[in-house]
């Protein structure tokens, strides 16, 4: 079983790990500052042939889940199946409790940005960086929902359930899961790391209490929809809004 969880994790969210710590030590040996460096997100792959960008990304969308599905197959082997064994069966409730989940986090995660951009330790992040197309909004919504999907399942549905079944205390349980979570956003720099190993925190915290793995992919899905969505319609007002609070914060 310790075999089985290295092997999935290392074709999903581990192997992200590793890109983005390799990514971050690139970041920090150019010589110029992190705070003036910009992580960007969802980039168009061919701007000048939309029907090509958009097999583009349907693509990495589809493939992106292969992983997910994989962790289920392995889960299924247990009476019940795994879809009910980690609760990501629909229910009315999950919305609710999904929406309280995304304000508890999307609100205190966007001040420690704040913060972490006003002490250098994080790179400007451009969530939506799609051409000026029609399909924008639905892939980026589609993309909001494959990270959610693929984090909330395999990150902590299926890594969680494996580690109890392998004798692990929930609290080191909790630490793994917030390790990883914030390992695979390194890319984003420090902050990046701390924002979402909290964040990881709280889901594991939710799903050993819970054993419902639906309400975070909900709560996933809001705090990225929003993310990608409202960009890709205010990048301009949004990085000047962040220009103005930056700049009205004292020096450091």
């Amino acid at each position: 079983m310790r075999h089985e969880v290295l092997l999935v994790l290392g074709v999903s969210l581990a192997a992200s790990a590793i890109w983005s710590l390799l990514r971050l030590v690139e970041r920090l040996t150019r010589g110029v500052p992190l705070a003036q460096q910009t992580a960007a997100m969802n980039v168009s792959r061919t701007p000048d042939r939309p029907w090509l960008d958009l097999a583009y990304q349907l693509t990495g969308i589809l493939l992106a889940l292969v992983p997910v599905l994989l962790a289920l197959h392995l889960l299924n082997r247990r009476p019940g199946g795994a879809v009910r064994l980690i609760g990501l069966d629909p229910r009315t409730t999950d919305l609710l409790s999904g929406a309280g989940l995304a304000a508890l986090i999307g609100l205190p995660g966007l001040g420690l940005y704040v913060a972490a951009r006003y002490l250098g330790i994080s790179v400007t992040i451009a969530p939506a960086n799609l051409a000026a197309v029609w399909w924008a909004v639905p892939v980026l919504i589609l993309a909001a929902a494959q990270n959610a999907i693929l984090e909330e399942v395999v990150g902590v549905g299926y890594l969680l359930t494996r580690l109890r079944e392998l004798g692990w205390r929930p609290a080191a349980a909790v630490a793994t899961h917030a390790l990883l979570r914030g390992s695979y956003h390194l890319y984003q720099g420090l902050g990046g790391f701390l924002g979402n190993a909290v964040m990881g925190a709280v889901f594991a915290l939710f799903y050993l209490r819970f054993r419902r793995v639906m309400p975070l992919v909900v709560a996933h899905t809001l705090i990225d929809v929003v993310a990608f969505v409202g960009y890709g319609l205010f990048r301009e007002e949004a990085d000047a809004a962040l220009a103005s609070l930056l700049d009205w914060l004292p020096s450091r």
